[in-house]
């Protein structure tokens, strides 16, 4: 191992590796997958968006059962269960919680009265700030390339070095990384580690339906667009028939039987959970994929130890490139 890898410290956690593994909601990162990446010296972190609470209970005392590392819970900020899933991770005694898609200042307290490490996913200066004075032990510095709800249209590199000046806790890179090289250049940048959400979803240990994972591997790039979610925010999808049905709609599409008032302010453009639901499942007529910008260039499906080994390789690789071209 490269002893350039920077040192990632969550509050007391210290990972072996700085990899941190995307929280991705709605049943894709599940124990599996994030006991994997614990187990490999990362992060890993079930996505607990679209589960009640007896749900990510189970996922919590399954992935402890599943591995010694380092195993927290990712929650949207916008779900309206909020609350009842961080005093449930709390309760379940999760390492760290991570949230996005919105922005609570209870869950800071929350956290801290527990002891409990939280890790808010911001994308400009002011929330990354705000997020340091109210007590975070560290940020993920999320850029447009990034999976998911977005906060930015800026690429991670044009955001992460002023944060990383300006922030004394650590700072966790995210948006588009899937390669070791894609790693050196953040660490170049002062990030402290890494987040990565899409190559560890065409993992082998991802919970998502085989139909789910060959949708996203055959994604061309005129085939991926940015979609508004019914929480008000952008995000990525694969243009599936859905999407076009979705789109052609004018956003009026039929929520009657399908809408379960998951969201705390949804416009009600269509059912989102449903949607990821189905794609989860392996419907591919009927599923909403969402993905990172770079599922482009990924072309297989491996376990979590190959790709961990080989991101760490790559780095090495880039690391002593590096160094020749010094000379």
């Amino acid at each position: 191992m490269s002893a350039s890898l920077p040192k990632l410290r969550i509050g007391d956690l210290e990972p072996k590796l700085p990899i941190i593994q995307g929280g991705m909601a709605v049943r894709i990162s599940m124990a599996p997958l994030a006991a994997a990446v614990a187990n490999e010296g990362g992060v890993g972190v079930i996505g607990a968006s679209g589960m009640g609470e007896r749900e990510l209970a189970g996922e919590i005392r399954s992935a402890k059962k599943l591995t010694d590392g380092i195993v927290g819970v990712n929650i949207m900020v916008a779900v309206r269960n909020f609350a009842d899933l961080v005093k449930t991770a709390i309760e379940s005694r999760v390492d760290f919680i991570t949230s996005g898609a919105g922005f609570s200042r209870d869950v800071f307290k929350w956290c801290e009265d527990a002891k409990v490490p939280f890790v808010p996913i911001v994308s400009s200066n002011k929330a990354a700030y705000l997020a340091e004075k109210l007590g975070a032990a560290a940020v993920v510095v999320e850029g447009k390339e990034a999976g998911g709800h977005l906060g930015t249209d800026k690429p991670l590199i044009s955001i992460l070095p002023g944060i990383v000046e300006k922030l004394k806790i650590p700072v966790v890179a995210a948006g588009g990384i899937f390669r070791g090289k894609d790693m050196r250049k953040v660490f170049a940048l002062g990030a402290s580690g890494v987040q990565i959400g899409t190559r560890f979803a065409l993992s082998t240990e991802c919970s998502a339906a085989p139909a789910w994972k060959e949708v996203l591997i055959k994604a061309k790039p005129k085939g991926i667009i940015l979609i508004k979610s019914p929480v008000g925010l952008p995000f990525r999808a694969v243009k599936t028939n859905f999407v076009k049905r979705l789109l052609a709609s004018g956003g009026e599409m039929d929520l009657e039987e399908v809408c379960r008032g998951c969201l705390r302010d949804c416009n009600e453009y269509y059912c989102i959970i449903r949607g990821l639901e189905l794609a989860q499942e392996g419907d591919v007529e009927n599923g909403l994929f969402t993905t990172g910008e770079k599922v482009t260039a990924i072309d297989d499906i491996l376990p979590v130890k190959e790709i961990i080994k080989n991101l760490i390789s790559e780095f090495e690789s880039a690391a002593a490139d590096d160094e020749v071209e010094k000379e």
